[in-house]
């Protein structure tokens, strides 16, 4: 499949990331291409770069490792406790240029300064932030937050130590320059207004009217077969098992094939995934034919051992046999003869690259787009940019239908990250 090319806008980032040792935080609004950006600089870079992400899934998403198996970094808050660093994990981290991180939202204030901590200890340069590495960070702070610790020591010890769990709260950035890149050219969405009307449910700062015109063209009702955003899974399992179970016919029960070192909470398609004819399916996998691209939506066709979507509407429609797709968990290591990092295949996982997709988190339609969907906010949002993500998957005000109107509290922003980004811009 041919990569998108780079706007003139992602690769001056591009360029800025490759030519200078800058420490770069590049941001913008869900749909400006930082995916983009990341993809090109992972496949183009002449640095040598490693690429990780706070979750396994997320890490899976960019081919690269966690941060705690990447630098292989204790569970829980870190603090001032003792690293661990065998020779060969010294040499590796020595080895790195740059390190990417992606989905830096999520990362805590006290993971970013173990970074740092164990970067500086690796490499043997204590008075270097990150050990002289180049940090690059992909990720909306308006999107995704930390998780906050369970554990009331834990939650006390952070609000001690540092002013927000937030990572640009590390202490590292205390004394380190920081360089804030925020994308706007927005590839996902043609028109205007909605794009406004996203950009104030980004940032808190929904209008009346602009709430009236969402909630409006929201509210007309939904064809049968539009996929419903919802922010538990609870809704969307239910979902998806009624309408599966109101099919008859024959079914594919198809169980995923795992090997080498691959956590339950990782897996990056259904362990056992049950299709028929009729269901409404979501691809997982970018078609390296170009087919079709992760977050298509289609319908199973057939099935007999293997599987045939049908993708599009009316005489555009076109049938694809799909078959069982292998993601691959990799490891980083220092190759003592070459002198050279590698990236090494550690676990696989194979399954058809398909979900059931008549509903899907919010939090998993991340990254996707959609031409229409059902945003299903139950009862009320409950994490900030929670609705903002929901909102942003799709493509105009046309495709978006709502199971109920939007209320204020739906829209939730962390004032921390207020404090941060309106920091940022008047720094630059």
């Amino acid at each position: 499949m041919a990569r998108p090319e780079l706007s003139a806008e992602q690769r001056s980032v591009y360029e800025r990331i490759e030519h200078t040792r800058e420490h770069l935080f590049i941001t913008g609004r869900a749909g400006t291409g930082k995916s983009t950006i990341l993809n090109h600089l992972s496949w183009n870079t002449s640095k040598i770069i490693a690429v990780c992400a706070p979750t396994g899934v997320a890490a899976l998403n960019v081919g690269g490792q966690t941060i705690h198996s990447l630098l292989r970094l204790p569970t829980g808050i870190i603090a001032d406790h003792d690293l661990d660093q065998p020779a060969e994990l010294k040499k590796m981290l020595a080895a790195i240029d740059t390190l990417v991180i992606d989905e830096i939202s999520m990362v805590s204030a006290d993971l970013m300064d173990a970074i740092d901590r164990s970067l500086r200890q690796a490499r043997g340069k204590r008075h270097d932030p990150f050990g002289g590495a180049q940090i690059i960070m992909f990720g909306d702070p308006f999107q995704l937050p930390p998780v906050p610790p369970r554990d009331p020591d834990e939650r006390a010890y952070f609000a001690d130590t540092y002013r927000s769990l937030w990572f640009f709260d590390a202490n590292v950035w205390a004394s380190t320059p920081l360089s804030t890149i925020e994308l706007v050219e927005v590839h996902r969405q043609s028109d205007d207004r909605f794009k406004q009307i996203l950009g104030a449910v980004r940032h808190g700062v929904v209008q009346a009217d602009q709430a009236e015109e969402l909630n409006s063209a929201g509210a007309r009702p939904a064809p049968r077969d539009v996929i419903t955003l919802a922010t538990t899974n609870a809704t969307v399992n239910r979902i998806n098992a009624e309408r599966l179970a109101g099919i008859r016919g024959s079914s594919l029960r198809a169980v995923a094939e795992i090997n080498g070192e691959f956590r339950e909470n990782t897996y990056p398609a259904d362990e056992v995934l049950e299709l028929k004819p009729g269901a409404q399916v979501m691809f997982l996998r970018n078609d390296p034919d170009g087919r079709w691209v992760n977050g298509t939506i289609g319908t199973v066709s057939r099935v007999a051992g293997t599987v045939w979507v049908e993708v599009g509407e009316g005489s555009a429609a076109e049938e694809f046999e799909v078959e069982p797709t292998t993601w691959e968990r990799y490891r980083y290591r220092y190759d003592a003869e070459t002198k050279k990092l590698e990236k090494e295949v550690v676990a696989e996982f194979e399954q058809f690259p398909l979900r059931l997709a008549w509903a899907v988190t919010v939090h998993k339609s991340q990254g996707h787009t959609y031409d229409s969907a059902i945003v299903d906010l139950g009862p009320r949002a409950f994490s900030a940019g929670q609705t903002y993500v929901a909102l942003s998957r799709v493509r105009s005000l046309d495709g978006l239908y709502l199971r109920r109107p939007l209320q204020p509290r739906d829209v939730i922003v962390d004032p921390n990250v207020v404090r941060f980004m309106r920091g940022r811009e008047s720094a630059e």
